[in-house]
């Protein structure tokens, strides 16, 4: 049974309060080169998932995506109005598992006219 876990929260830094309730999507990298979808989520009250994406035998080492579906987000009232077009549509961040005992949580930082992730703990 593998410790750990994979987790991600998401900030509307324009308008400093979490993204609650974009919607989040996890692929993995399969051998054949595909993105194979293994979980769709979405943020509560607080910008988070209410459990983590990969936990205990499904944290493995490999290739991920996670899609952060930002564009509706925005267009549902989020800080970037009600623009039909958001320059953010999607946001996809791609990662590499490499210790899957260990905690690998991927936050973003969005605003509707750019973004920023990185590992954190």
């Amino acid at each position: 049974m593998s410790g750990g876990r994979l987790t991600t929260h998401v900030l509307d830094v324009s308008c400093g309060r979490p993204a609650q309730g974009m919607r989040v999507e996890l692929r993995r990298l399969t051998e054949e080169g595909d993105w194979e979808l293994l979980k769709s989520a979405e943020t509560n009250d607080d910008g988070r998932l209410d459990e983590p994406l990969l936990e205990g035998d499904s944290m493995q080492a490999g290739r991920y995506e996670l899609l952060f579906l930002a564009g509706a987000y925005f267009r549902r009232g989020g800080s970037g109005g009600d623009a039909s077009y958001p320059f953010l549509e999607e946001v996809p961040v791609r990662f590499g598992i490499e210790d899957p005992q260990a905690h690998y949580h991927v936050p973003l930082l969005a605003a509707p006219g750019g973004y920023s992730t990185y590992r954190g703990s």
